[in-house]
């Protein structure tokens, strides 16, 4: 007998922000190994590790920084503990330094990164994982020995044994929707079933399982969180409700995955599953298994 309960306050209270949103740039243009010689080791393998328990990123676009800044908390709060900000949005790395602070136990990264000054920059503000729609082989290759994660973006067979072969722990597979959806996914871990994926471009929630079910490590969410119509209307409760179902039904599928290969979570017998009980996850979540 399994039984699950979990509750949501109908109404976010967005706690205080201690962003001041201040511009920070750098003059240098250079991608150069040695501003990633003091990165903690092992900051790649953590960033994957939790990735793959949440099942899911928020990928954040905003047109100002403190509407970047307030969705984000929005989102955070409501139990999405992988965020990634695109690197467009207005003063990106100092919204990245505001949460990076404020949420100690959250995953953050920086998006549509394309060009070394901005993974420095990322790398730099906090951010423990790097996403491009492509392969940009000068960041895979200098990031490498910093042991921050970066996810590069993928499209066919090639490219994904291309990139994992140059290095790459984890690929993202873009434009998922535009290549075929779930079926793509499917078809592409027959071959590389050892490849960690993610699925990223208009992904909804009620597919966050048929995608981790089909073998995605994780997928990316934008619009399914950061509705349209909420940012444009600054309406963060929404925001709130649509990341917990978000991050509850990451959990849930993750949940389900451990639960048909009983070996790698079985403990005492109760199953103890990541993703659940954890001081991140907001909502109150709690899930006893009966194994009797």
């Amino acid at each position: 007998m399994a039984i699950a309960s979990f509750s949501l306050p109908f109404t976010y209270l967005q706690k205080p922000s201690s962003c001041s949103c201040r511009c920070s740039t750098s003059s240098s243009s250079s991608f150069e190994k040695p501003i990633f010689a003091h990165s903690s080791n092992g900051i790649a393998n953590k960033a994957l590790q939790e990735i793959r328990n949440s099942g899911v990123i928020a990928c954040l676009r905003a047109q100002n920084a403190d509407l970047a800044n307030r969705a984000a908390r929005a989102a955070l709060d409501g139990g999405i503990s992988a965020l990634e900000i695109v690197v467009s949005t207005p003063d990106v790395f100092e919204v990245l330094r505001d949460l990076v602070h404020d949420y100690p136990a959250k995953t953050f990264g920086v998006g549509t990164v394309l060009q070394g000054k901005d993974a420095k920059d990322s790398i730099k503000a906090g951010a423990k994982f790097l996403m491009s729609p492509a392969t940009v082989m000068d960041i895979l290759v200098g990031v490498s020995e910093s042991d921050v994660l970066y996810i590069p973006g993928v499209m066919t067979p090639t490219e994904i044994l291309s990139a994992f072969s140059a290095g790459a722990k984890i690929v993202k597979v873009y434009p998922v929707s535009a290549l075929g959806g779930v079926g793509y996914i499917s078809a592409l871990k027959r071959p590389f079933s050892h490849i960690p994926m993610v699925a990223s471009q208009g992904i909804t929630i009620d597919f966050i399982g048929q995608y981790i079910g089909q073998g995605a490590s994780a997928v990316v969410l934008s619009d399914a969180i950061f509705d349209k119509e909420a940012m444009s209307q600054q309406n963060f409760d929404k925001i709130y409700q649509l990341a917990s179902h978000a991050a509850l039904q990451g959990v849930y599928e993750k949940r389900e995955i451990r639960l048909s290969h009983p070996s790698s979570c079985l403990k005492f017998g109760k199953i103890n599953c990541a993703g659940f009980g954890r001081e991140s996850f907001t909502p109150l979540v709690c899930l006893r298994v009966n194994l009797d």
